[in-house]
């Protein structure tokens, strides 16, 4: 590494988008390749800012608030042992969990704040700051904190809520087994009822059963929430949720197994371990019984009959996690754009248009290339998840789903788009944070310049929640079987037999995307030239092409598994073929989402400079969209090379409008000046 000295670098929520946003042509003289009469708009900061923290700005502020308080903590990171830094992360978990700010999705009655919207808000901020402390946070306020309120009743919410809102009890969540991780239904840990004692005792058979991973498991947590398969006179009833103590004092009780999971790639204030179970017995009431009861007498009882529409819907209660996991990787993606900007404009290379100066790196076109559609797309998932979010905020503020008017497709819709959205939102974070990093050099490689606990700590978020991949089969399931109530039964040999038994027709028709790309071309000039005459700053063409390429993906992927299924091959064998075009048909429908998002936010602006300015940012990731894939654009009829070399020169062009917008764009993300681990970055500019 060279020895040069380098510096520090470090409203109201809108109504969901709909499906089929129409987007009215606005002639704009600013959005052509051409700059001859190009006006550039100027960003009022503090008014984009509001923008983008909605209804929830005193939330977000009062995190922010928390974070600058607490900064200390990344130095702490670097400086104490990992056992030290360990009770740093709790006592400053604790200490936030005194303001409020990570207990409002909890009942009021119990110290909360009562809104699922502004949890979800508060963690997407405290993000922002130290990754341990968010996904402490998200250990014990979200997952064991959540599956009590959402698993349990009252008797559970009585005995534990306070405490654990509080902080005063600390909790983890044993879901995950070493040899079973994203099948949870197949999960080894066995909870069986003894009548006579009217207890659960809870067993690990094997090492593959023993609970792995589990956040806050090796040093803090007093009582787990285990899933477990329930056995009650011998007949198993499938996963269900217990409340266990496995500490007391600091000691870890009997018949409990800890070990530490030891040194991690990143994230290593959080304490994680392993816990193994012999024999340990809870009383009846420690069922998490929201959806099922045991009697004392041994009778199993659950309103939901369907074992597996039962089991779907008690994991279904906890989506909040993903949504949740998804926000903060768009968040970390918004602190690496802001340490790399900011440098980007600070720091000079070479002599490019004077030979007395060397020019900033911003001005290089390269420089832009590689950092702006970066942060056009990190614009669009900021207002795909806010859509996303709005969605959980309302299916679980209204009926549950086991009470009359209870709204199932709903729910299974959230799923799925929460699912895809944390796929393209962490994969997008661990891509920004490269990025930004390589771009800022040497001054990159300085763990003072934060980079190194981001590439560290968010890389992980691409696997927990869900791995993206798996995630993106759920996305596909959900369109290929429209979200049916018989998508609750099937895995992927269920699902190739289901999609087998259908026309190809049918399965694109229940997308509806072919209808919206046939109205589309209605609307566009060419008629079926759309996609070579229309626009390319035409919102309606944008959204068409993605559409497009949505609607053939998911036909492709039926008429895969019924010629394999017709020709009477095994329908596992058929869809491992295929599952490559499943992920990617997953893929294109929530690119599709995402654009449709930042289309219909833009659109409801006022018209101003603001609005000016987002479109700018919602052509260049719409665009880059299409650039990054246009290989399959052209293989499929969708792009002359013409047109493909002129969708290139207008991402430069807007790239060139936006360079001068980019420090402003950047400051409207809030990031406390203290979480850039330099506040003079806040005056470098231009």
């Amino acid at each position: 590494m060279a020895t040069e000295q380098v510096p520090p670098i470090a409203d109201e929520m809108p109504t969901p988008v709909p499906e089929t946003p129409v987007v009215e042509k606005v002639d704009d003289p600013g959005v052509h390749a051409d700059d001859s009469g190009y006006r550039q708009p100027e960003v009022d900061v503090e008014a984009l800012r509001v923008l983008l923290d909605g209804r929830y700005r005193e939330v977000r502020d009062l995190v922010r608030t928390n974070l600058a308080e607490h900064a200390q903590i990344l130095r702490d990171e670097e400086e104490m042992s990992r056992a030290d830094f360990r009770e740093r992360v709790k006592e400053v978990v604790v200490m936030m969990a005194e303001t409020g700010q990570t207990g409002m999705g909890f009942p009021a009655e119990y110290g909360g704040g009562g809104d699922i919207g502004a949890s979800i808000a508060a963690f997407e901020t405290l993000a922002l700051g130290d990754l341990s402390v968010l996904v402490k946070v998200g250990v014990q306020f979200g997952l064991f904190g959540g599956a009590i309120l959402q698993l349990g009743t009252k008797t559970h919410h009585d005995a534990h809520l306070a405490d654990l809102v509080s902080g005063r009890t600390m909790g983890c969540f044993a879901m995950t087994e070493t040899g079973h991780g994203s099948n949870v239904q197949a999960l080894g840990t066995v909870a069986t009822y003894d009548v006579e004692a009217q207890e659960f005792v809870i067993t690990t058979p094997d090492d593959a059963s023993r609970k792995d991973y589990i956040g806050n498991a090796a040093a803090h947590a007093e009582l787990a929430v285990v899933f477990a398969q329930l056995d009650v006179a011998g007949e198993r009833h499938g996963v269900h949720a217990f409340v266990v103590p496995i500490r007391e004092g600091g000691r870890v009780l009997d018949g409990v197994r800890i070990e530490d999971c030891g040194p991690k790639m990143g994230l290593n204030g959080v304490d994680n371990g392993r816990i193994w179970f012999d024999r340990v017995r809870v009383p009846r009431t420690a069922l998490l019984n929201q959806f099922a009861e045991v009697t004392p007498e041994g009778r199993y009882l659950s309103p939901i009959d369907n074992p597996n529409k039962r089991f779907f819907t008690m994991l279904g209660t906890l989506v909040q996690g993903r949504v949740c996991v998804g926000g903060a990787g768009i968040n970390a993606a918004k602190v690496a754009l802001a340490i790399a900007l900011r440098y980007s404009v600070r720091r000079r290379q070479f002599e490019a248009t004077s030979p007395d100066e060397e020019q900033v790196l911003l001005d290089y076109g390269m420089h832009q290339r590689r950092l702006l559609p970066l942060l056009a797309r990190t614009y669009a998932l900021h207002f795909a998840q806010e859509v996303v979010a709005g969605q959980l905020h309302d299916v679980f503020s209204g009926p549950g789903p086991t009470e009359e008017g209870g709204d199932e497709h709903a729910r299974r819709m959230l799923e799925s788009r929460a699912a895809g959205t944390k796929a393209l939102g962490t994969w997008h974070a661990t891509r920004t944070i490269q990025e930004c990093r390589e771009a800022c050099g040497g001054a990159g490689y300085l763990s003072e310049n934060r980079f190194t606990a981001l590439k560290a700590d968010t890389d992980v978020f691409t696997t927990f929640e869900g791995d993206n991949h798996v995630l993106l089969q759920l996305v596909a399931k959900g369109l290929l079987t429209d979200y049916a109530g018989e998508f609750e039964d099937m895995d992927q040999l269920g699902m190739a037999r289901f999609v087998a038994g259908l026309a190809v027709e049918t399965v694109v028709e229940r997308t509806s995307v072919h209808k919206l790309v046939q109205s589309v071309r209605d609307l566009l000039p060419g008629g079926d030239r759309w996609d070579q005459e229309a626009g390319l700053l035409d919102p309606n063409y944008q959204l068409a092409m993605l559409r497009f390429r949505e609607e053939h993906m998911i036909g492709g992927v039926a008429r895969r598994l019924k010629r394999g299924i017709d020709q009477g091959d095994n329908p596992g064998a058929v869809f491992s073929r295929v599952q490559d075009h499943v992920i990617a048909a997953a893929r294109a429908h929530t690119e599709r989402l995402v654009l449709e998002a930042f289309v219909a936010r833009t659109a409801a602006l006022p018209d101003g400079d603001l609005k000016v300015a987002l479109n700018l940012l919602c052509d260049l990731h719409a665009l880059s969209t299409i650039e990054a894939d246009r290989a399959w654009f052209m293989e499929h009829g969708r792009l002359s090379s013409a047109r493909s070399k002129a969708i290139s020169r207008e991402v430069n062009a807007l790239c060139r409008k936006v360079r001068p917008l980019a420090v402003d764009l950047v400051d409207a993300f809030g990031v406390p000046p203290e979480m850039l681990r330099s506040p003079e970055l806040l005056t470098w500019g231009t």
